[in-house]
């Protein structure tokens, strides 16, 4: 005969407690006596009693929850992002269920699966966020923050990298070393980042009297920052500096050029965006700009619980200042000013 399931009541009953003091003594944050806590736990482990959090989510009302959503899992960055986002969530008691969105805005499947599961928030990286979903959560009371992005159109909230800044100091350096004869390799045309980075670095290069440069669209991938930097060399003009939307644009732009037995930085210099861990190695060294991904993390799930919460009452868009990370990908040409 099958042997019946320990329960949270057989644990109370045993214990002298209630069963709400059971589960606050498996929950991370709560209030409750170290004395009472280690009873609870000394007599769930006599009976053999593992708690079970979606049962417990119906008792307290709350899942403890968070979803997140991602789309390019193929680019190191967001990697890097879902492991820290697991990491800090885990630390303040909270589980993480993970959508790989198949498409760039996120489909209504995958909304009703966030929504089913009761999801006490929802992080969005490099998924487009619908209207349509915006309103089916906020239907649902289910908060929701955009990470490394942000939309105009759905007024949510959002943390991202001061992309804009970037963009127009990274236009500068180049300008700086010496560069006159640039080109530009975009993310998703549509997407906040590569808009911001490209008017960004627009904007220094006008403030010196260049007027137009080059532009190919990347994707944000390896492969279309391959085909991007072929299409810049098929147009026959002299290009001396590249700045790529993303590291792992950069890194394909990187492998097209050296294909070309172009020298980099010798003949072209070429600049990346995020500072993954794969621009440090040897065979690219790139130099890059450095978005905080700690802070911006930080930032997205304080942002989420004071939505939880209900202590923000209006969006907002947080922008966090990243930083220039010089390697060896950017020479310094002789016409520099000093």
């Amino acid at each position: 005969m099958k042997n019946k399931k320990v329960t949270a009541m057989d644990v109370a009953r045993l214990a002298g407690v209630s069963q709400s003091s059971v589960s606050r003594a498996f929950s991370k944050n709560t209030s409750i006596s170290s004395k009472k806590k280690q009873l609870i736990l000394e007599t769930a482990e006599k009976l053999g009693y593992q708690p079970n959090a979606i049962a417990r989510g119906l008792i307290t009302n709350q899942s403890r929850i968070i979803g997140i959503v991602m789309r390019d899992i193929e680019n190191p960055f967001y990697p890097e992002i879902l492991k820290l986002f697991h990491e800090m969530l885990a630390n303040k008691g909270y589980q993480v269920m993970f959508i790989h969105s198949r498409n760039d805005e996120i489909q209504e499947d995958e909304v009703q699966h966030l929504i089913e599961y009761s999801v006490e928030g929802i992080i969005i990286t490099d998924a487009l966020l619908t209207s349509k979903a915006v309103e089916k959560f906020s239907r649902n009371g289910i908060s929701v923050v955009l990470f490394n992005r942000y939309a105009t159109h759905t007024k949510s909230n959002a943390v991202v990298c001061d992309n804009f800044v970037a963009g127009k100091e990274i236009g500068q350096y180049l300008l700086k070393k010496g560069h006159k004869h640039l080109a530009f390799i975009s993310g998703h045309e549509n997407t906040s980042t590569s808009i911001d980075r490209q008017f960004g670095f627009a904007e220094s290069l006008k403030e010196s009297g260049i007027d137009s440069f080059l532009i190919e669209n990347g994707k944000y991938t390896y492969e279309g920052g391959f085909n991007a930097a072929k299409n810049l060399l098929a147009q026959k003009k002299r290009i001396d500096a590249i700045f790529v939307a993303n590291d792992i644009s950069a890194f394909g732009a990187m492998d097209y050029l050296k294909k070309q037995s172009i020298s980099i930085p010798e003949e072209i210099s070429v600049i990346g965006f995020d500072n993954v861990k794969m621009a440090n190695w040897p065979s690219y060294s790139l130099t890059t700009w450095h978005q905080p991904i700690n802070e911006m993390v930080e930032a997205t799930i304080q942002f989420l619980f004071k939505l939880i919460g209900g202590s923000l009452d209006q969006s907002q868009i947080k922008t966090v200042e990243g930083h220039l990370v010089e390697r060896n990908s950017v020479a310094t040409r002789k016409n520099e000013k000093s």
